[in-house]
């Protein structure tokens, strides 16, 4: 049985879809995987990434397959109309492959499983007259409000910008609580018709694999049932916790970051980091810095150069630490904190030294940290990254609060105050937040487990995936 995998062109979508794959071939040997990529323009990172899988231990039964090259736009770069225009390279691909020709042996192709922004994939699949599934990367929550934003445009005409700063609080069926509209989810606002046909895209599909685990959102996941929906599949946490990365850098002047840590005292260290499109400007630096300073915590700051405005860079390493932070700093700072550029993150979290961090809330950060026992300070940057924050601060008691509602665009300072009360708040050793974390941690890995919740919904999922086959052998 065949699993052809379209995954998002973006390494932060990439790497979930390859370890869903693995866990898929982990778990049955019968399954054969083929993974279709396409590259964005002058994005390096998914070819260093499928380079460094290639050349590590990755199952021969899951198979990368490039989509063929376009030239570079003339104009500039759009995400979406990119996707779009794949689908008949997709479709030619495919064809040469003669996947599903009833008399060959190829023609064993269970399922598309789509990436939740390669919904237009699902024409091609269509096509060829095999069945879709969505991954869902981020939270089973952030899946419910995309499914409210669709109900709310297309059953109650109304448009979720109505909501915009407001001080509306909305009731959503997947949350528990009442939603502030000021954690709407940055994307949505800047484009929320697309978000409406993409969850009416998703209601054409057989099911919805999510990176999440009953135990951790049991309100959402079980708000889905009842739901006119498509059954969905938890089958989290899925990350990437064996080293292979994308990234080539190392901290610089030689500094051996864990090396460093092994020096501190258990949970000690709070360590700031804000992925991989993560940066501020100058004024939020020394916020930050100051902040640091006047909490007295033992800190590793992962430090980023914001990329020139206007293009689609990431952002990139100092040269010199001094041209940013305030003046004295690394020196008066010197005996407790460290100031790094790009950061091993997964190490960094897995280390004993690591009592706390000041995350920006990407549902793959969330699931990394939740899994070494690490409490949260949410401070959410862009996309779904609020909503996160909030889930995380109010529904479950997993994170404390930085500034919950902060969005990079709203140009907004948040003060040494704000960010010190929330990195004292993580750091409490006796908070109620750290038991939550510990007893969620736990949680995580029983879900895993034979007979754990997500070990058994893989099951469901493979199960149902076999019956598709046998769907169409009955009706061939």
């Amino acid at each position: 049985m065949e699993l052809m995998f379209v995954p998002t062109p973006s390494i932060s979508h990439l790497i979930p879809m390859v370890e869903l794959a693995k866990l898929f071939t982990e778990r049955d040997d019968r399954l054969m995987i083929k993974i279709f990529i396409m590259k964005q323009p002058s994005d390096s990172k998914v070819s260093a990434y499928i380079e460094s899988l290639n050349s590590s231990s990755i199952s021969n039964r899951i198979k990368f397959i490039d989509l063929p090259t376009e030239d570079e736009p003339t104009t500039s770069f759009n995400f979406f109309s990119f996707i779009e225009s794949q689908k008949p390279l997709l479709k030619d691909v495919l064809s040469k492959l003669t996947l599903v020709e009833p008399s060959s042996d190829t023609s064993r192709v269970a399922a598309f499983v789509l990436d939740m922004f390669c919904t237009p994939m699902i024409d091609v699949a269509n096509e060829f007259g095999i069945p879709t599934y969505i991954y869902f990367t981020s939270s089973a929550n952030a899946l419910g409000f995309t499914f409210y934003n669709q109900t709310l445009h297309d059953e109650h005409n109304q448009d979720i910008l109505a909501y915009k700063d407001s001080d509306t609080e909305l009731v959503v069926p997947s949350f528990v609580n009442k939603v502030p509209a000021k954690v709407l989810p940055s994307g949505l606002i800047d484009n929320p018709l697309f978000f409406v046909n993409l969850a009416r895209r998703f209601k054409e599909t057989k099911g919805i694999i999510i990176n999440t685990f009953m135990e951790l959102e049991p309100f959402a996941i079980n708000s889905f049932f009842n739901a006119k929906t498509p059954l969905v599949y938890p089958v989290g946490p899925i990350m990437n916790l064996k080293g292979e990365t994308h990234e080539t850098q190392k901290p610089q002047n030689g500094f051996d970051v864990m090396k460093w840590l092994d020096d501190q005292p258990l949970s000690s260290v709070v360590f700031l980091c804000f992925g991989s499109m993560g940066s501020f400007e100058k004024d939020q630096v020394k916020e930050i810095a100051y902040a640091l300073e006047h909490s007295g915590c033992r800190f590793l700051w992962s430090l980023r150069k914001p990329p020139p405005s206007g293009g689609i860079a990431s952002p990139s390493d100092y040269t010199n630490l001094e041209e940013i932070l305030p003046q004295g700093f690394i020196n008066r700072t010197q005996g407790i904190g460290k100031v790094i550029g790009w950061a091993p993150q997964v190490a960094i979290l897995a280390h004993s030294a690591i009592g706390g961090f000041v995350s920006h809330c990407g549902w793959n950060s969330t699931l990394e940290s939740l899994w070494f026992g690490v409490p949260i300070a949410a401070w959410p940057i862009y996309a779904e990254q609020q909503l996160n924050a909030f889930e995380m601060v109010k529904e479950l008691r997993l994170a404390a609060e930085v500034k919950m509602d902060y969005s990079k665009s709203k140009q907004i300072i948040v003060t040494a105050m704000e960010i010190e009360r929330g990195i004292r708040e993580v750091m409490d050793p006796n908070s109620e937040i750290r038991k939550n974390v510990k007893e969620i941690k736990e949680k995580g890995r029983k879900a895993l487990m034979d007979g754990g919740s997500s070990h058994s919904s893989l099951d469901r999922l493979i199960v149902d995936l076999m019956g598709n086959i046998a769907h169409r052998d009955q009706f061939s």
